[in-house]
């Protein structure tokens, strides 16, 4: 005799169904919605709902979804001025960071130049679901941008008040089950630093540097903000570092060499690794094409202070 189909243990996702109980027509059934997105848990929501509405002698189905909190770490990614490739070390890092096996969301907080959507060739617009942002996906990463709060081309002429509150937005946006949410930090160290601080206490910094002494004076002043904001500096990353002429391949140091190294050790904070002044890698920046993302030297060079990040992360703080 042929046992009756269970439409619940049926579905695409029955192993999410932690119980179920029928009782005079009523079907109740809790399900763990970890990990996923509000529309993703809408969606388990109706699935289970209809399958539940098949069960024999079943006039109402009532559906609970829980969920465990997810552990993120948030990084904030910061230097001490301009012009450094702090943006470009961040979206790379982030894409560095998912190709081990993490799910990553960044977070383009700089006002005075939002270029993480040229950066990850995305002009996708977010979504908002309950007054909370739904954000873009691109390169195996999640990300928001204050640029997608205005028109392309338009200035974000935003006094400290605006842009905290609109950093708060990108910050609280639904992230589903990223463990690490990376924050591409304005230069310097105003308002919209401190107001990251405050609120939602990353779990360490990283700096970027080049290794000429000016960029390294403001570099130290980043480090003496975080620290004083007790947020541990994981790292300081070397940019610019070299220079291979594309003709004869000799390497040179057009920035100095070593500078970040020794201003990590002298201050007593990791040195992450350096990345070359390479005319690929803003080729590929450029044309929305993270070198992260593919192979050869450039992104073995974002994967090596990706992997050194992921150690300091895991490793047990006495």
């Amino acid at each position: 005799m042929a046992h009756p189909v269970d439409p619940l243990t049926d579905l695409p996702h029955e192993e999410r169904i932690r119980s179920r109980k029928v009782a005079a027509g009523v079907a109740t059934i809790i399900a763990d919605a970890s990990g996923l997105s509000q529309s993703d848990r809408e969606a388990l929501e109706r699935e289970i709902r209809s399958a539940a509405l098949k069960l024999p002698g079943v006039d109402e189905a009532r559906v609970a979804l829980t969920a465990a909190q997810p552990h993120r770490t948030l990084i904030a990614i910061g230097s001490g001025k301009g012009g450094v490739g702090k943006s470009t070390v961040a979206a790379n890092l982030a894409v560095a960071l998912a190709r081990t096996g993490k799910t990553v969301g960044l977070v383009d907080a700089d006002v005075y130049g939002p270029s993480q959507p040229t950066l990850l060739g995305s002009s996708e617009k977010p979504t908002a679901h309950d007054d909370q942002l739904v954000p873009v996906e691109t390169q195996g990463i999640k990300f928001l941008s204050l640029g997608h709060l205005v028109s392309p081309g338009h200035a974000l002429a935003w006094r400290g008040p605006m842009a905290t509150g609109a950093l708060a937005k990108l910050i609280e946006a639904d992230w589903g089950g990223s463990e690490l949410l990376l924050v591409d930090l304005p230069p310097g160290t105003g308002d919209v630093q401190l107001s990251l601080i405050q609120r939602s206490r990353p779990a360490g910094a990283v700096i970027v540097s080049t290794p000429q002494d000016l960029s390294l004076i403001d570099a130290r002043r980043a480090v003496d903000l975080f620290n004083k904001m007790s947020v541990p500096v994981l790292g300081i990353i070397e940019n610019m570092a070299t220079y291979a002429c594309p003709h004869c391949g000799e390497e040179s140091h057009p920035f100095g060499s070593g500078g970040a190294e020794a201003a990590a050790e002298e201050m007593g904070v990791p040195f992450l690794g350096r990345l070359p002044l390479s005319l690929a890698i803003r080729e590929a920046s450029d044309a929305g094409d993270p070198p992260a993302a593919g192979e050869g030297t450039d992104a073995e060079a974002f994967a090596a202070i990706a992997a050194k990040l992921v150690e300091l992360l895991e490793t047990p703080v006495h």
